[in-house]
């Protein structure tokens, strides 16, 4: 789509140049910009030009991916022996509903700031327990759970002048056991539900539901829960919601199936070894 109320546009390639004029937005890939109008936005400011690195390793073993990188690069991740989560890296993007040439241009950074419901960027990083750098006017930079970062559908915490910098998905979380399902629908369909589930190396479980729910739900527990203490919970998340892709109890319905199905995967790799995350 042409925006026609456009009249500037400037790479930015100093922190100096993210101070927005007014009118001004940031632009990623620009999917989702482009995708609609936007009759407030007069110019543009190209963070793609600040040449982040999009993949880096942590000092704990864990993955910084810049907010610029883009969603197809993180299936081409080579395998690690160490990272059981790994198969994640590609089911998430594969959970966004795009063609090729979105997968090639959107970035992660765009779809998590854009926090739809189903984000697949929100789902993978919050699976993962990813952090994300947030840069603030003035310098006065913090860290926040991608989890608390989006606070609804299509809304974050984040404040004007803020820019998203890069999410950290810890080390912990990539050696986990893990597994993801998604259902839809229609079988093309945008993600109804998308739930997660992993066992880090000292038995507590983590279980989070997106794309169901207008913002993340994450259930933590010491170890591996039985089926119906993980029932439970999941039937207690808020943010179940209706809209034409899906009625709010046929979420919490799909939610509470698939999470057991997740439940009882991950119990039987405990038994028989390591496992990669098996998508549906």
């Amino acid at each position: 789509m042409d925006l026609n109320t456009v009249t500037g546009y400037r790479p930015a390639r100093t922190r100096e140049d993210l101070v927005l004029a007014p009118g001004e937005r940031l632009l990623g890939g620009g999917t989702w910009l482009y995708s609609e109008p936007q009759p407030e936005t007069t110019g543009l400011v190209d963070l793609t030009a600040m040449g982040w690195p999009p993949l880096e390793e942590l000092p704990d073993g864990g993955l910084r991916i810049a907010a610029t990188c883009r969603i197809a690069q993180l299936p081409r991740i080579p395998a690690r022996p160490d990272w059981r989560a790994h198969p994640l890296l590609a089911q998430a993007p594969h959970a966004l509903l795009a063609s090729f040439k979105i997968w090639n241009v959107a970035t992660v950074g765009g779809n998590i700031c854009r926090a739809f419901a189903a984000a697949a960027m929100v789902s993978l990083a919050v699976a993962l327990d990813g952090v994300a750098e947030v840069w603030a006017p003035g310098g006065a930079d913090y860290r926040i759970p991608v989890a608390e970062l989006v606070t609804g559908n299509g809304t974050t915490s984040l404040r004007h002048g803020e820019v998203l910098r890069a999410v950290e998905l810890p080390g912990h979380a990539l050696r986990a056991r893990a597994a993801m399902r998604k259902i839809a629908l229609a079988e093309l369909g945008r993600s109804g539900a998308v739930l997660t589930g992993r066992v880090d190396e000292d038995g507590s479980a983590v279980f989070a539901i997106t794309a169901a729910t207008v913002r993340p739900a994450v259930l933590r527990f010491d170890g591996l829960p039985d089926a119906a203490t993980l029932r439970a919970a999941s039937d207690a998340a808020e943010g179940y919601y209706s809209d034409p892709l899906g009625a709010a109890d046929w979420r919490r319905q799909v939610s509470g199936v698939l999470l057991e199905e997740i439940r009882a995967e991950l119990a039987q790799s405990a038994a028989t070894g390591p496992a990669g995350a098996v998508a549906a």
